[in-house]
Order: structure tokens, then C-alpha cells, then sequence
């Protein structure tokens, strides 16, 4: 049988979510874990995505396929029993044999959040990126929606990036701001490796007044990594939904990180 599971989970004591060589902590490694001791066998897990070391979730699916007969009580609470408190299992719903995870995601969405202040908070220490200097946000929403729609993100994404194809398309790229806290809220078809913190840093540049907007066009048109400015931290980058097709009904909860639900 078949499940799908919501998991949210703090980055800060992973090195992503990938399980990598042994004695490296992994978030995938951990859920494996957990639920093999529920199923007594042992447990695959697939993700809808794969978040970098540090980089948190609020919203991931994942599923498994399992041959043990488990109420759905057992499933829930049992995980949670065994987890660590910085990865919590959100819901659990029994799919076909045909849902994947990864390969039936239609979207995938984050949110990157900025403390802008000019001094340090200890309380968001992990949770956020710091940036002390001013960030102007209507800047910032100008240069966002150069980003909007079909573009190739070769200049956006990572060196080391394995795509075969650098063209995405953003669905949406929202920037608000609530007191101190910048949030720039971010869909698309799928992501290359980097390309939503290097677009967070292009974006903070603007803000500071290093850029005009229009660098963003300027960017894309180069297709070269060299031109698209800093990678910013990983501190502050949530993976906060994927979106499937409907005849898979899967549960859906108000988008993360669950301290900006009704806010943002």
C-alpha cells in the first residue's frame, strides 16, 4: 500500500534532506528510520523536493509504500513518538499506486523570509536570513516581476547544477513585508539547484540600492552564472507546498512557516 505524508522539519541540524554517506544526519534518513520501526521493515521515502543543509520545510510531501497493516493513528502518532522534535509529521492519507511524490508534483513553492533589521535577533537565529542594511521593498517588487513567467535561469542557478533544462516557469513571485520581516513567496513548475536563494540575493541587492530593478532582465538575458550576484543564506528558506492534480486529493493546510500563518 501506498501513503502520502505532509512533514515539516527545522533544516538546522541536517545536512539536507538527502540521505548521504553513513554518519551524515539527514532528514530523509531520519523519517526512514522512524517509520521502519513502525512498518518492522524497512522503509523508502520519497520527497517532492530536495532542500540543501539548513534549509527548512514547512509544507513537504513525501510517500512510501509499505506492506504492513497500520491504522492511521498508529501511523500519525507513532511517527511523531519516534522523531526528533525538529521534524513533526503534519498527516498521513493513503494514495494509489501511481502518486509519486516527486514525479506527479505539478508545482513546487517556497518561501524565503529576511529579518531586516540592524541589529541581530537571537529568537530568529536559524529561522531567517539577517540583513542589517535598509531594503527598499517596492524596489524589490519591481525587480520580482521580471522573474514572472517562461525564462531560462541558467544565470540563477548553481555551478553545480545537473538540470538538463534551465527554463522554468514562476508561476508567482510575491514580495510583502510585515514590521521587520521580508517575505518573498515564490511558485513555479519546478527549481533549479540554488535558484530561489540566488533570486533572494539578487533581490536584496536591489532593495539596498546596489541595483535597479531592470538588472534582473539583464541577468536573465546573460545566462551566466557569474552575472547573477550572491547566493544568499539558506537560513531562511522554507519549502512550503507542491501542488498535484486533484484526483489525488491530498489534505491541504494553510501555507508555512506556521508562525506567518494569517499573516502573510
Amino acid at each position: 500500500m501506498r501513503f502520502a505524508m505532509g512533514i515539516d522539519y527545522d533544516g538546522a541540524n541536517y545536512r539536507g534532506w538527502q540521505t548521504q554517506q553513513e554518519g551524515v544526519p539527514s532528514v530523509q534518513l531520519t523519517v526512514e528510520q522512524a517509520l521502519s520501526q513502525i512498518a518492522n521493515h524497512p522503509i523508502d521515502v520519497h520527497a517532492a523536493g530536495r532542500t540543501d543543509a539548513g534549509v527548512h520545510a514547512s509544507g513537504m510531501i513525501v510517500h512510501f509504500d509499505t506492506d504492513a497493516i497500520r491504522g492511521h493513528r498508529n501511523w500519525l502518532l507513532g511517527a511523531n513518538r519516534l522523531l526528533p522534535n525538529d521534524i513533526a509529521v503534519r498527516w498521513i492519507h493513503p494514495v494509489s499506486d501511481d502518486f509519486h511524490a516527486r514525479f506527479k508534483a505539478v508545482a513546487r513553492r517556497y518561501r524565503f523570509v529576511i529579518f531586516n533589521s540592524p541589529l541581530r535577533s537571537s529568537m530568529l537565529a536559524g529561522k531567517v536570513t539577517w540583513h542589517y542594511h535598509h531594503l527598499d521593498v517596492e524596489r524589490m517588487k519591481l525587480a520580482a516581476q521580471y522573474l514572472v513567467g517562461v525564462h531560462d535561469f541558467t544565470s540563477f542557478r548553481a555551478v553545480g547544477c545537473q538540470a538538463r533544462n534551465p527554463v522554468r516557469d514562476v508561476h508567482f513571485l510575491n514580495v510583502s513585508q510585515l514590521g521587520s520581516l521580508i517575505v518573498l513567496d515564490i511558485q513555479a513548475d519546478g527549481f533549479l539547484y540554488h535558484m530561489v536563494r540566488n533570486i533572494a540575493g539578487v533581490l536584496m541587492a536591489i532593495g539596498q540600492g546596489k541595483a535597479e530593478p531592470e538588472w534582473v532582465k539583464t541577468i536573465l538575458l546573460a545566462r551566466d552564472r557569474t552575472q547573477g550576484g550572491v547566493t544568499a543564506s539558506g537560513d531562511g528558506l522554507y519549502f512550503v507546498d507542491a501542488l498535484y492534480p486533484p484526483e489525488f486529493d491530498l489534505p491541504k493546510e494553510a501555507v508555512g512557516p506556521v508562525w506567518l500563518q494569517g499573516i502573510v
